[in-house]
Protein backbone atom coordinates (compact mmCIF):
# COMPACT_ATOMS: atom_id res chain seq x y z
CA UNK A 1 0.00 0.00 0.00
CA UNK A 2 1.73 3.28 -1.22
CA UNK A 3 1.55 6.81 1.09
CA UNK A 4 0.37 9.25 -1.34
CA UNK A 5 2.71 12.66 -1.32
CA UNK A 6 2.28 15.09 1.55
CA UNK A 7 -0.84 17.09 1.47
CA UNK A 8 -2.34 15.32 -1.98
CA UNK A 9 -5.92 14.25 -1.51
CA UNK A 10 -6.84 10.75 -0.97
CA UNK A 11 -9.54 9.48 -4.07
CA UNK A 12 -12.43 7.96 -2.71
CA UNK A 13 -14.93 5.93 -5.09
CA UNK A 14 -18.49 4.73 -3.41
CA UNK A 15 -20.35 1.99 -5.11
CA UNK A 16 -24.28 2.38 -4.58
CA UNK A 17 -26.43 5.20 -4.21
CA UNK A 18 -29.19 4.09 -2.45
CA UNK A 19 -30.45 5.29 0.74
CA UNK A 20 -27.02 4.62 2.69
CA UNK A 21 -25.02 5.47 -0.26
CA UNK A 22 -26.86 8.93 -0.85
CA UNK A 23 -26.29 9.62 2.90
CA UNK A 24 -22.42 8.91 2.88
CA UNK A 25 -21.91 10.90 -0.33
CA UNK A 26 -23.57 13.97 1.34
CA UNK A 27 -21.70 13.36 4.95
CA UNK A 28 -18.10 12.87 3.04
CA UNK A 29 -19.04 16.40 1.22
CA UNK A 30 -20.56 18.32 4.00
CA UNK A 31 -17.41 17.32 6.33
CA UNK A 32 -14.78 17.66 4.03
CA UNK A 33 -12.98 19.97 6.89
CA UNK A 34 -13.41 17.78 9.70
CA UNK A 35 -12.42 14.48 7.79
CA UNK A 36 -9.33 16.34 6.48
CA UNK A 37 -8.20 17.52 10.27
CA UNK A 38 -8.95 13.74 11.31
CA UNK A 39 -7.28 11.89 8.28
CA UNK A 40 -3.88 14.08 7.87
CA UNK A 41 -5.52 14.85 4.11
CA UNK A 42 -8.00 15.71 1.99
CA UNK A 43 -10.68 12.96 0.92
CA UNK A 44 -11.73 13.68 -2.85
CA UNK A 45 -14.68 11.82 -4.02
CA UNK A 46 -14.00 11.41 -7.63
CA UNK A 47 -17.03 8.98 -8.49
CA UNK A 48 -20.56 7.26 -7.35
CA UNK A 49 -20.95 3.96 -9.28
CA UNK A 50 -24.64 3.40 -10.67
CA UNK A 51 -26.67 1.10 -13.01
CA UNK A 52 -28.10 4.32 -14.58
CA UNK A 53 -26.24 7.45 -14.09
CA UNK A 54 -28.86 9.27 -16.26
CA UNK A 55 -31.22 8.59 -13.54
CA UNK A 56 -32.36 11.20 -10.94
CA UNK A 57 -31.98 10.88 -7.54
CA UNK A 58 -33.22 12.51 -4.77
CA UNK A 59 -30.81 14.35 -2.12
CA UNK A 60 -28.16 13.95 -5.44
CA UNK A 61 -30.05 15.90 -8.02
CA UNK A 62 -29.66 19.36 -8.54
CA UNK A 63 -25.88 18.80 -5.75
CA UNK A 64 -22.29 18.79 -7.19
CA UNK A 65 -22.45 14.98 -5.96
CA UNK A 66 -24.59 14.74 -9.21
CA UNK A 67 -21.58 15.56 -11.36
CA UNK A 68 -20.29 12.24 -10.00
CA UNK A 69 -22.60 9.43 -11.04
CA UNK A 70 -21.11 7.18 -13.22
CA UNK A 71 -21.77 3.65 -14.66
CA UNK A 72 -18.10 3.20 -15.04
CA UNK A 73 -18.03 1.60 -11.97
CA UNK A 74 -14.22 -0.46 -13.02
CA UNK A 75 -12.97 1.95 -14.38
CA UNK A 76 -13.76 4.11 -11.01
CA UNK A 77 -12.12 1.53 -8.54
CA UNK A 78 -8.88 1.58 -10.59
CA UNK A 79 -8.60 4.94 -9.96
CA UNK A 80 -9.25 5.13 -6.68
CA UNK A 81 -7.27 5.46 -3.31
CA UNK A 82 -10.67 3.91 -1.03
CA UNK A 83 -13.74 2.16 -2.42
CA UNK A 84 -16.40 2.50 -0.45
CA UNK A 85 -19.30 -0.39 -1.24
CA UNK A 86 -22.75 -0.31 -0.37
CA UNK A 87 -24.23 -1.54 -3.34
CA UNK A 88 -25.27 -4.84 -1.87
CA UNK A 89 -25.57 -8.52 -3.55
CA UNK A 90 -22.71 -10.63 -4.53
CA UNK A 91 -22.07 -9.42 -8.12
CA UNK A 92 -20.99 -6.76 -9.45
CA UNK A 93 -19.82 -5.65 -5.93
CA UNK A 94 -17.46 -9.00 -5.10
CA UNK A 95 -15.39 -8.64 -8.93
CA UNK A 96 -15.58 -5.09 -8.12
CA UNK A 97 -14.26 -5.30 -4.42
CA UNK A 98 -11.28 -7.71 -6.34
CA UNK A 99 -10.21 -5.11 -9.01
CA UNK A 100 -10.03 -2.22 -6.61
CA UNK A 101 -7.92 -4.77 -4.23
CA UNK A 102 -5.49 -5.54 -6.66
CA UNK A 103 -5.28 -2.00 -8.02
CA UNK A 104 -4.23 -0.98 -4.73
CA UNK A 105 -7.01 0.56 -3.02
CA UNK A 106 -8.27 -0.39 0.49
CA UNK A 107 -12.12 -1.25 0.64
CA UNK A 108 -14.64 -0.41 3.21
CA UNK A 109 -18.15 -2.69 2.48
CA UNK A 110 -21.34 -2.61 4.63
CA UNK A 111 -22.20 -6.04 2.15
CA UNK A 112 -23.13 -8.38 4.84
CA UNK A 113 -24.24 -11.11 2.46
CA UNK A 114 -21.38 -11.18 0.34
CA UNK A 115 -18.59 -11.58 3.56
CA UNK A 116 -20.92 -14.39 4.79
CA UNK A 117 -20.85 -16.02 1.83
CA UNK A 118 -16.85 -14.89 0.54
CA UNK A 119 -15.26 -13.24 2.74
CA UNK A 120 -12.17 -15.13 3.55
CA UNK A 121 -11.31 -14.59 -0.55
CA UNK A 122 -11.53 -11.11 -0.02
CA UNK A 123 -9.80 -10.79 3.18
CA UNK A 124 -7.24 -13.16 1.45
CA UNK A 125 -6.55 -10.46 -1.37
CA UNK A 126 -6.59 -7.53 1.01
CA UNK A 127 -3.63 -8.96 3.09
CA UNK A 128 -1.96 -9.96 -0.22
CA UNK A 129 -1.89 -6.77 -1.73
CA UNK A 130 -1.13 -4.84 1.77
CA UNK A 131 -4.44 -3.12 1.82
CA UNK A 132 -7.58 -2.23 4.58
CA UNK A 133 -10.62 -4.11 4.25
CA UNK A 134 -13.21 -3.08 7.01
CA UNK A 135 -16.35 -3.98 7.29
CA UNK A 136 -18.30 -2.20 10.35
CA UNK A 137 -21.41 -1.41 8.64
CA UNK A 138 -21.81 -4.91 7.59
CA UNK A 139 -23.77 -6.25 10.87
CA UNK A 140 -25.59 -4.03 13.11
CA UNK A 141 -25.25 -0.49 11.54
CA UNK A 142 -24.34 2.17 13.92
CA UNK A 143 -23.29 0.04 16.36
CA UNK A 144 -19.64 -0.43 17.02
CA UNK A 145 -19.67 -4.65 17.43
CA UNK A 146 -17.02 -5.84 14.64
CA UNK A 147 -14.09 -3.72 15.97
CA UNK A 148 -14.76 -4.19 19.63
CA UNK A 149 -15.04 -8.06 18.70
CA UNK A 150 -12.05 -8.33 16.52
CA UNK A 151 -9.82 -6.29 18.63
CA UNK A 152 -10.95 -5.10 21.97
CA UNK A 153 -11.75 -8.53 22.97
CA UNK A 154 -8.66 -10.18 21.01
CA UNK A 155 -7.12 -11.21 24.41
CA UNK A 156 -10.37 -12.45 25.52
CA UNK A 157 -12.23 -15.77 25.17
CA UNK A 158 -15.57 -15.12 23.62
CA UNK A 159 -17.80 -17.87 24.71
CA UNK A 160 -21.00 -16.49 23.30
CA UNK A 161 -23.10 -14.04 21.49
CA UNK A 162 -27.00 -13.47 21.30
CA UNK A 163 -27.97 -10.90 19.40
CA UNK A 164 -31.06 -8.79 17.88
CA UNK A 165 -29.28 -8.03 14.81
CA UNK A 166 -32.72 -7.37 12.40
CA UNK A 167 -34.54 -4.01 13.26
CA UNK A 168 -37.47 -5.04 11.08
CA UNK A 169 -38.44 -8.51 12.75
CA UNK A 170 -37.99 -6.87 16.35
CA UNK A 171 -40.27 -4.00 14.69
CA UNK A 172 -42.72 -6.64 14.46
CA UNK A 173 -42.42 -8.96 17.68
CA UNK A 174 -42.52 -5.65 19.77
CA UNK A 175 -45.92 -4.38 18.20
CA UNK A 176 -47.38 -7.84 18.21
CA UNK A 177 -46.24 -7.88 21.92
CA UNK A 178 -47.86 -4.24 22.57
CA UNK A 179 -50.75 -4.16 20.44
CA UNK A 180 -51.92 -7.97 20.53
CA UNK A 181 -51.75 -7.64 16.85
CA UNK A 182 -51.01 -11.05 13.93
CA UNK A 183 -47.91 -11.01 11.99
CA UNK A 184 -48.45 -10.22 9.05
CA UNK A 185 -50.63 -7.11 10.04
CA UNK A 186 -48.08 -5.39 11.10
CA UNK A 187 -45.56 -7.21 8.58
CA UNK A 188 -47.64 -4.80 5.95
CA UNK A 189 -47.25 -1.80 8.80
CA UNK A 190 -43.03 -2.31 8.70
CA UNK A 191 -43.62 -2.00 5.01
CA UNK A 192 -45.47 1.09 4.89
CA UNK A 193 -42.90 2.25 7.34
CA UNK A 194 -40.05 1.84 5.23
CA UNK A 195 -38.76 -0.50 7.73
CA UNK A 196 -39.52 -3.80 5.30
CA UNK A 197 -38.57 -4.37 1.83
CA UNK A 198 -41.99 -5.11 -0.64
CA UNK A 199 -40.66 -8.77 -0.19
CA UNK A 200 -39.09 -8.93 3.24
CA UNK A 201 -38.35 -12.72 3.20
CA UNK A 202 -34.61 -11.72 3.96
CA UNK A 203 -35.73 -10.34 6.86
CA UNK A 204 -38.49 -12.00 8.22
CA UNK A 205 -37.08 -15.51 7.04
CA UNK A 206 -33.94 -15.02 8.88
CA UNK A 207 -31.23 -14.55 5.87
CA UNK A 208 -30.73 -11.23 6.83
CA UNK A 209 -29.52 -12.02 10.68
CA UNK A 210 -27.91 -15.19 9.72
CA UNK A 211 -25.71 -13.28 7.33
CA UNK A 212 -24.61 -11.34 10.43
CA UNK A 213 -24.52 -14.23 12.71
CA UNK A 214 -21.97 -15.92 10.78
CA UNK A 215 -19.53 -12.79 10.39
CA UNK A 216 -20.01 -12.31 14.41
CA UNK A 217 -19.39 -16.43 14.77
CA UNK A 218 -15.77 -16.17 12.20
CA UNK A 219 -14.49 -13.09 14.15
CA UNK A 220 -14.98 -14.21 17.91
CA UNK A 221 -13.96 -17.58 17.36
CA UNK A 222 -11.15 -17.23 14.96
CA UNK A 223 -12.93 -19.74 13.13
CA UNK A 224 -14.53 -19.50 9.35
CA UNK A 225 -18.20 -19.89 9.38
CA UNK A 226 -20.09 -19.83 6.28
CA UNK A 227 -23.54 -18.34 5.50
CA UNK A 228 -24.69 -21.88 4.33
CA UNK A 229 -23.11 -22.96 8.46
CA UNK A 230 -25.79 -21.40 9.94
CA UNK A 231 -29.14 -22.89 10.67
CA UNK A 232 -32.02 -20.58 10.17
CA UNK A 233 -35.55 -19.98 11.33
CA UNK A 234 -37.81 -16.63 10.44
CA UNK A 235 -40.62 -15.60 12.21
CA UNK A 236 -43.53 -16.38 9.81
CA UNK A 237 -44.38 -19.02 12.05
CA UNK A 238 -45.47 -16.79 15.11
CA UNK A 239 -48.89 -15.75 16.15
CA UNK A 240 -50.45 -13.68 18.47
CA UNK A 241 -51.11 -16.03 20.33
CA UNK A 242 -47.56 -17.19 20.83
CA UNK A 243 -46.98 -13.80 21.78
CA UNK A 244 -49.37 -13.30 24.30
CA UNK A 245 -48.46 -16.33 26.46
CA UNK A 246 -44.94 -15.71 26.54
CA UNK A 247 -46.27 -12.18 27.95
CA UNK A 248 -47.76 -14.64 30.46
CA UNK A 249 -44.71 -16.13 31.30
CA UNK A 250 -43.12 -13.29 31.69
CA UNK A 251 -40.44 -13.33 28.88
CA UNK A 252 -40.70 -11.95 25.24
CA UNK A 253 -39.87 -13.36 21.79
CA UNK A 254 -37.24 -11.83 19.94
CA UNK A 255 -35.51 -13.42 16.75
CA UNK A 256 -31.74 -14.19 18.36
CA UNK A 257 -28.44 -14.55 16.54
CA UNK A 258 -26.83 -17.19 18.50
CA UNK A 259 -22.94 -18.09 17.88
CA UNK A 260 -21.81 -20.09 20.82
CA UNK A 261 -18.87 -22.11 21.34
CA UNK A 262 -18.66 -25.75 22.71
CA UNK A 263 -16.54 -27.90 23.54
CA UNK A 264 -16.83 -30.09 20.62
CA UNK A 265 -16.81 -26.68 18.72
CA UNK A 266 -18.91 -23.76 17.00
CA UNK A 267 -22.82 -23.77 16.17
CA UNK A 268 -24.42 -20.90 14.76
CA UNK A 269 -28.03 -19.86 14.51
CA UNK A 270 -31.09 -18.17 13.65
CA UNK A 271 -34.72 -18.76 15.04
CA UNK A 272 -37.21 -17.47 17.33
CA UNK A 273 -36.68 -17.35 21.17
CA UNK A 274 -38.52 -16.54 24.27
CA UNK A 275 -36.20 -14.34 26.35
CA UNK A 276 -36.86 -13.53 30.16
CA UNK A 277 -37.99 -10.15 30.52
CA UNK A 278 -34.98 -9.77 33.27
CA UNK A 279 -32.50 -9.89 30.34
CA UNK A 280 -31.47 -6.84 28.60
CA UNK A 281 -32.11 -8.00 25.46
CA UNK A 282 -35.68 -8.09 26.33
CA UNK A 283 -35.72 -4.50 26.69
CA UNK A 284 -34.62 -3.79 23.52
CA UNK A 285 -37.77 -2.46 21.45
CA UNK A 286 -38.58 -1.05 18.11
CA UNK A 287 -36.01 -1.15 15.11
CA UNK A 288 -32.89 -1.51 17.69
CA UNK A 289 -30.73 -3.97 17.70
CA UNK A 290 -28.31 -5.13 20.42
CA UNK A 291 -25.68 -7.66 20.67
CA UNK A 292 -24.51 -9.05 24.08
CA UNK A 293 -21.34 -10.83 24.27
CA UNK A 294 -20.66 -13.06 26.78
CA UNK A 295 -16.66 -13.43 27.50
CA UNK A 296 -14.33 -15.12 29.80
CA UNK A 297 -12.60 -11.94 31.55
CA UNK A 298 -14.54 -9.38 30.11
CA UNK A 299 -17.88 -11.06 31.28
CA UNK A 300 -21.25 -9.81 30.07
CA UNK A 301 -20.95 -7.27 27.64
CA UNK A 302 -23.87 -5.35 25.64
CA UNK A 303 -24.02 -2.83 22.46
CA UNK A 304 -27.72 -1.40 21.22
CA UNK A 305 -28.62 1.25 18.91
CA UNK A 306 -29.83 1.72 15.73
CA UNK A 307 -29.39 -1.10 13.19
CA UNK A 308 -30.28 0.19 9.99
CA UNK A 309 -31.01 3.26 7.58
CA UNK A 310 -29.18 5.44 6.04
CA UNK A 311 -28.07 7.80 8.91
CA UNK A 312 -26.93 5.29 11.58
CA UNK A 313 -24.99 2.96 9.07
CA UNK A 314 -23.46 5.98 7.10
CA UNK A 315 -22.20 6.68 10.24
CA UNK A 316 -19.85 3.70 10.13
CA UNK A 317 -19.29 3.58 7.09
CA UNK A 318 -17.31 6.88 7.88
CA UNK A 319 -15.61 5.56 10.59
CA UNK A 320 -14.10 2.73 8.72
CA UNK A 321 -13.07 5.11 5.89
CA UNK A 322 -11.29 7.29 8.54
CA UNK A 323 -9.52 4.65 9.67
CA UNK A 324 -8.37 3.30 6.02
CA UNK A 325 -7.32 6.64 5.26
CA UNK A 326 -5.51 7.56 8.07
CA UNK A 327 -3.48 4.33 7.14
CA UNK A 328 -2.81 5.19 3.88
CA UNK A 329 -1.43 8.33 5.05
CA UNK A 330 0.24 7.82 7.93
CA UNK A 331 1.36 4.41 7.66
CA UNK A 332 0.41 0.66 9.16
CA UNK A 333 -2.80 -1.53 8.51
CA UNK A 334 -5.39 -2.42 9.71
CA UNK A 335 -6.62 -6.03 11.51
CA UNK A 336 -6.45 -9.16 8.99
CA UNK A 337 -8.07 -12.20 9.06
CA UNK A 338 -8.11 -14.24 12.15
CA UNK A 339 -8.94 -18.06 11.57
CA UNK A 340 -6.21 -19.94 13.26
CA UNK A 341 -8.74 -21.52 15.75
CA UNK A 342 -9.98 -23.77 13.06
CA UNK A 343 -12.84 -24.92 14.98
CA UNK A 344 -15.08 -27.35 14.25
CA UNK A 345 -18.34 -26.28 12.99
CA UNK A 346 -21.48 -28.16 14.35
CA UNK A 347 -24.86 -28.26 13.29
CA UNK A 348 -27.70 -26.48 14.78
CA UNK A 349 -28.71 -30.16 16.49
CA UNK A 350 -25.77 -29.97 18.32
CA UNK A 351 -26.91 -27.22 20.50
CA UNK A 352 -27.61 -27.43 23.90
CA UNK A 353 -31.33 -25.71 24.82
CA UNK A 354 -34.71 -25.35 26.28
CA UNK A 355 -37.80 -25.19 24.75
CA UNK A 356 -41.34 -24.34 26.11
CA UNK A 357 -43.92 -26.32 24.12
CA UNK A 358 -47.30 -25.67 24.24
CA UNK A 359 -50.31 -28.45 23.53
CA UNK A 360 -53.82 -29.12 23.57
CA UNK A 361 -54.58 -32.06 25.05
CA UNK A 362 -57.07 -34.39 26.09
CA UNK A 363 -58.82 -32.98 29.27
CA UNK A 364 -58.84 -36.40 31.13
CA UNK A 365 -56.93 -38.04 34.14
CA UNK A 366 -53.82 -39.60 33.32
CA UNK A 367 -52.55 -37.09 30.63
CA UNK A 368 -49.85 -35.72 32.16
CA UNK A 369 -48.21 -38.83 33.35
CA UNK A 370 -48.17 -39.93 29.64
CA UNK A 371 -46.53 -36.47 28.23
CA UNK A 372 -44.18 -36.96 30.91
CA UNK A 373 -43.47 -40.30 30.62
CA UNK A 374 -42.51 -39.25 26.85
CA UNK A 375 -40.18 -36.36 27.43
CA UNK A 376 -38.46 -38.81 29.97
CA UNK A 377 -37.98 -41.43 27.56
CA UNK A 378 -35.57 -38.86 24.59
CA UNK A 379 -33.36 -38.38 27.78
CA UNK A 380 -35.11 -34.70 28.73
CA UNK A 381 -36.34 -33.24 32.02
CA UNK A 382 -39.19 -31.15 32.51
CA UNK A 383 -38.93 -27.39 34.34
CA UNK A 384 -42.21 -26.62 34.54
CA UNK A 385 -46.16 -27.14 33.78
CA UNK A 386 -48.55 -24.85 33.45
CA UNK A 387 -52.09 -26.16 32.96
CA UNK A 388 -55.02 -24.57 31.11
CA UNK A 389 -58.16 -26.23 31.57
CA UNK A 390 -61.36 -26.30 29.14
CA UNK A 391 -64.17 -27.89 28.11
CA UNK A 392 -63.08 -30.76 25.77
CA UNK A 393 -59.33 -29.84 25.55
CA UNK A 394 -56.99 -28.80 27.92
CA UNK A 395 -54.16 -26.19 27.16
CA UNK A 396 -50.69 -27.85 28.06
CA UNK A 397 -47.44 -25.47 28.64
CA UNK A 398 -44.09 -27.58 29.25
CA UNK A 399 -40.61 -25.83 29.56
CA UNK A 400 -37.98 -28.48 29.20
CA UNK A 401 -34.49 -27.98 31.13
CA UNK A 402 -31.32 -27.32 28.82
CA UNK A 403 -30.73 -30.68 26.69
CA UNK A 404 -29.36 -31.01 22.92
CA UNK A 405 -31.95 -29.58 20.01
CA UNK A 406 -31.82 -33.51 18.74
CA UNK A 407 -33.01 -34.47 21.61
CA UNK A 408 -35.40 -31.75 21.97
CA UNK A 409 -36.45 -32.33 18.28
CA UNK A 410 -37.18 -36.08 18.97
CA UNK A 411 -39.37 -35.66 22.01
CA UNK A 412 -41.50 -33.26 19.94
CA UNK A 413 -41.87 -35.42 17.13
CA UNK A 414 -43.13 -37.92 20.01
CA UNK A 415 -45.52 -36.28 21.60
CA UNK A 416 -47.59 -35.32 18.38
CA UNK A 417 -47.77 -39.43 18.19
CA UNK A 418 -49.26 -40.02 21.31
CA UNK A 419 -53.37 -40.55 21.50
CA UNK A 420 -53.79 -37.73 24.71
CA UNK A 421 -51.91 -35.03 22.49
CA UNK A 422 -54.47 -33.28 19.77
CA UNK A 423 -52.35 -30.90 18.58
CA UNK A 424 -48.62 -29.18 19.22
CA UNK A 425 -49.53 -25.47 19.09
CA UNK A 426 -46.14 -24.67 18.89
CA UNK A 427 -42.57 -25.13 20.30
CA UNK A 428 -40.41 -21.79 21.28
CA UNK A 429 -36.79 -22.42 21.87
CA UNK A 430 -35.86 -20.50 25.12
CA UNK A 431 -32.48 -18.32 25.74
CA UNK A 432 -30.99 -15.93 27.98
CA UNK A 433 -31.67 -17.72 30.83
Amino acid sequence: MSRPPAGAPLRVALLGCGVVGTEVASLISSQSDELASRVGAPLELVGIAVRDASKPREGIEGTPLAELLTDEAESLVRRADIVIEVMGGIEPARSLLLSAIESGASVVTANKALLAQDGPTLYAAADAAGVDIYFEAAVAGAIPIVRPVRESLAGDHVERILGIVNGTTNFVLDRMANEGLELDVVVKEAQDLGYAEADPSADVDGHDAAAKAAILASLAFHTRVRLEDVAVEGIMGLTAQDIAWARSTDQVVKLLAIAERTTEGVVVRVHPALVPSSHPLAGVHGAFNAVFVEARSAGELMFYGRGAGGQPTASAVLGDLVSAARHRVLGGKGPVESSYAQLPVLPASQARTRVQIRLDVQDRPGVLAKVAAVVAEHGVSIEAVRQAPGEEVAHLVVTTHEARQEALDATVEALREIDVVDTVVSVLRVEGS
